[in-house]
């Protein structure tokens, strides 16, 4: 059960937040949001991480596909530590939040702005942290057996 809140709530935040920026920044928009921290910036994302192969929507469409497919099936069909069920709903949140910007409009919406890093979302996160997670939580907490 983890797993699905974990990921409707995350991908809600991420579709939300995206029409937020769509709804009051126009594209290139920038403005301060925390200090000289952190901006909102909309930016349109036609590639994967930070804009590479650009054009290749079907690709990560696929690649998306899979990856939400695997982790619901793998959550379906076998006992998940608690933990573990957050941290693959985080990945298929933000692998969904992604894909729907990529099948409904051939991009990905894309705002939060460390001036320093690319612009990413929220979806973008939720992969980050729940893969870091994940593979820390594999390598150092799960028993063998």
């Amino acid at each position: 059960m983890r797993f699905w809140i974990t990921m409707l709530v995350v991908l809600a935040m991420d579709q939300l937040t995206k029409w937020w920026i769509t709804a009051n920044y126009q594209v290139g928009e920038s403005h301060e949001l925390l200090g000289q921290w952190l901006y909102l910036t909309y930016v349109q994302n036609y590639g994967a991480a930070f804009g590479i192969l650009p054009g290749q929507s079907w690709f990560f469409l696929a690649a998306a596909f899979i990856v939400i497919t695997g982790l619901i099936i793998c959550n379906l069909r076998y006992p998940v530590e608690k933990l573990m069920q957050i941290w693959m709903g985080l990945i298929a949140a933000g692998a969904a939040g992604n894909f729907l910007d990529r099948f409904r409009l051939q991009y990905v919406i894309d705002f939060l702005d460390l001036r320093w890093w690319p612009v990413f979302n929220v979806a973008d996160m939720a992969v980050v942290i729940g893969g870091s997670l994940l593979i820390i939580h594999i390598l150092f907490f799960m028993k063998e057996g």
